[in-house]
């Protein structure tokens, strides 16, 4: 029996592959006869393409063809609703394919013998624009004489929720404190390693096959099969090493048109999107505005919340409406509200699409509830730690959507824990932060902890059918010299792949060099789902320990080679009454906090980030290495999205291309000291007990920099990104500063 393996800090198994070069990126993959593409980008917002003169560019020396709308089958794609087509123009059958809704709408496709014969080429093609009218503010979009951008979506609203629960007079009667604001979150670029790329061409047997860098193999071959009007076993898609994702790869961005391409010339097709064209070509961060309205008793109890939410959704679908429903679930926190209204829309407008990002909503709604409870603490005189405690849920408590999270609820403990090594002492039967502060000697530099905690769903949400499919060789005589596991689950840089290593051996009792992998391949592998919603290592734990016994009953059987297949179905989960919201939202939560330390600078606005304490109850640690990098990868990453990242569009058309102009997280700018706490209470659904966590740490950063900001400055920040002129802008405002 080997020794436990699951917990250990292992090292990942692709390390070495990726440091020394071995390891191949879409963009690194080549095939002898390969074509080049180019695709071209709508010039417009919003406008009905009249014509497309393509005899110039077919002409230039090295073009193959070009590819436009009349060639796609069935000129549809969408993860939610097929609302987008994969190239607009006049020729395709798809009513409304000749409108371009946004800038990042691909108009053609161009294939040549070398890359460069295939840019000059697309700078040849002219295409002939009726503009029509674009509107690029969600709140403008829901006017009734606002253009209409899709005809089944009247008022532009794609969704509405709604929850509705308690007696929200009666919840205002009894707050002796009501606080209201507003707060604002921008566009966030996922600034993935590697931008779009990809090799398509005909296997062996024929098929398409299609080698990109995705999150769910089987939902991009469903997406190609149903534009091309092919069955799934005409269509192959494999992940080679994927530099990063973030959320940004679960939307296609050259899966279809790489297949298209093959399809039709039958021949390899290489492309690689420049690092512009990557910002320009995928959807983003919702930005939302978030009114909200909390009242609280003198003793620090919460009476009622009222909110209300408008997310733009940009030009099409995506999953715009499941982050809406994170984002109305986590707008109130992780606390007990007797009484609650919440409204929330997503909108669509002629802006680029809006989609998954890490947190998925949450940190948007975390922004205004951690924002809520900072403010209802100052109001109240109450420490923002103890404040939570009194609020907290716990198992059995109801949330807003009136029911109970599953049992092994620990907010409370996360919070606790993250206080204590943050600073913060019990004493006299309340919490209070700890630690004298020593203001920096430079006159113009001023310093501030900040506090927030918040909640996230593991897995899919509202009602989405959910399972993770395995199937485990072993090999062997007498004994087991060799486990062979399939899983198409995609490592995004997670470590998703070591850990499989690790929880096959520990459900085998195998060492892990015993263990081989064949994965990411729609061919070879069943349906894994996403890897998305801090969901892998929790499905794919029950999945492969399932397959393992699975296949252990066969070798005790003296089958050889013993096979086990195992398809783990996670629990049932509902979609929001359409009146009052009651539903069951997920079946297992994440539960963070983080303490922030902050020195803003008064005369230049600029903020570094000196401490973050971040507790991460992750139910079992299964690589405690790995949940460190986590952690400390999430937080640059949000410290990104609160004070530096400041994407910008005009009249729909990307005003930051580049990382010039879009200032993401250097070495130089990551906090000085990043201190995760990793607690393990064993979430009772989990495999081991683990929860997932890779969403977690992002989502309290912003709401505790801003409390950090006002206990340095006694202003309130609600609006994100807090970049340096803001922070001015505010300061000024008050007389701080200078002139």
């Amino acid at each position: 029996m080997a020794d436990r393996i699951i917990g250990q800090r292992v090292r990942r198994i692709d390390a070495e592959s990726k440091v020394t070069g071995e390891a191949l990126y879409p963009g690194d993959l080549s095939m002898e006869g390969m074509l080049h593409m180019k695709i071209l980008f709508s010039e417009r917002a919003h406008a009905r393409i009249c014509s497309i003169d393509t005899s110039a560019a077919e002409a230039h020396p090295g073009v193959v063809a070009i590819l436009t709308a009349r060639d796609v089958p069935k000129n549809e794609y969408g993860l939610i609703r097929f609302d987008q087509p994969v190239l607009c123009g006049p020729g395709s059958e798809k009513p409304g394919a000749d409108i371009v809704r946004t800038t990042m709408d691909q108009v053609a496709l161009i294939a040549a013998e070398t890359e460069e014969a295939a840019a000059a080429a697309r700078d040849l093609i002219r295409v002939e624009y009726e503009d029509l009218p674009a509107v690029f503010d969600p709140f403008e979009a829901m006017q009734e004489d606002a253009p209409q951008l899709h005809a089944d979506t009247p008022g532009n609203i794609l969704t509405h929720y709604h929850i509705r629960k308690g007696d929200m007079e009666a919840g205002w009667q009894a707050a002796d404190v009501v606080i209201e604001g507003t707060y604002t979150t921008s566009w966030q670029e996922h600034v993935y390693l590697q931008p779009e790329a990809g090799l398509a061409y005909l296997d062996d047997e024929r098929r398409i096959t299609v080698e990109v860098a995705g999150q769910w193999t089987h939902e991009d071959q469903a997406q190609i099969c149903h534009a091309l009007g092919l069955p799934p076993e005409q269509v192959r898609v494999i992940y080679p090493a994927i530099g990063g994702a973030f959320g940004g790869r679960e939307d296609m961005s050259v899966q279809i048109v790489l297949a298209l391409a093959v399809w039709k010339l039958r021949r390899p097709v290489k492309i690689t999107w420049s690092r512009e064209e990557s910002i320009r070509g995928h959807h983003k961060r919702h930005p939302m505005t978030i009114k909200a309205k909390w009242g609280a008793t003198c003793e620090g109890k919460i009476t009622a919340a009222e909110v209300s939410i408008v997310s733009d959704a940009g030009a099409y679908a995506y999953t715009s409406s499941k982050v809406l429903g994170n984002a109305t679930l986590s707008c109130t926190g992780p606390y007990v509200v007797p009484n609650a209204q919440v409204d929330a829309r997503t909108v669509y407008t002629n802006n680029l699409p809006s989609g998954a990002f890490r947190g998925f909503g949450g940190p948007q709604g975390a922004f205004a509830a951690e924002g809520q409870i900072n403010k209802l603490a100052d109001a109240l005189g109450l420490d923002p730690v103890e404040l939570r405690l009194r609020n907290v849920l716990h198992d059995g408590d109801l949330m807003t959507v009136g029911t109970s999270p599953p049992a092994g609820v620990s907010i409370a403990q996360v919070v606790r824990e993250c206080a204590r090594h943050s600073g913060w002492q019990r004493a006299e039967g309340s919490w209070r932060f700890d630690t004298a502060y020593t203001q920096p000697l430079a006159s113009s530099k001023r310093r501030g902890i900040g506090f927030a905690a918040a909640f996230k769903n593991i897995g899919f949400s509202f009602g989405v059918a959910e399972q993770s499919s395995a199937t485990v060789e072993l090999h062997g005589g007498s004994e087991i010299d060799e486990m062979v596991l399939h899983y198409a689950g995609a490592e995004v840089g997670q470590g998703i792949h070591t850990v499989l290593v690790q929880m096959v051996a520990e459900a085998a009792g195998v060492p892990m060099n015993h263990v081989r992998l064949i994965l990411s391949d729609t061919l070879a592998t069943e349906d894994s789902g996403s890897a998305s919603a801090s969901r892998l290592t929790f499905m794919a734990g029950h999945a492969v320990r399932g397959a393992v016994e699975e296949a252990l009953k066969v070798w005790n059987n003296e089958e050889r080679p013993a096979i086990g297949a195992y398809t783990y179905h996670a629990p049932a989960t509902s979609m929001f009454d359409p009146q009052t919201g009651h539903c069951e939202p997920n079946f297992a939560y994440g539960y963070v906090a983080e303490a922030v330390e902050v020195e803003v600078d008064l005369e230049t606005g600029r903020i570094d980030v000196l401490q973050v304490v971040c507790a991460n109850d992750v139910g079992h640690a299964m690589n405690p290495q790995m949940v460190e990098g986590q952690i400390e990868g999430g937080i640059v990453q949000a410290q990104g999205y609160a004070i530096m990242e400041d994407f910008r569009m005009r009249a729909g058309h990307v005003m930051t291309p580049y990382f010039s102009n879009y200032l993401i997280p250097t070495v130089l700018d990551v906090p000085r000291n990043v201190k995760p706490v990793i607690l393990e209470y064993a979430d009772p659904r989990g495999p081991w007990g683990a929860r997932g966590m890779g969403e977690m740490p992002f989502l309290p950063f912003a709401p505790a920099v801003a409390a950090a900001l006002h206990e340095a400055t006694g202003i309130w920040f609600d609006n994100l990104p807090i970049t340096p002129e803001r922070v001015v802008r505010q300061l000024r405002a008050v007389g701080l500063g200078g002139e």
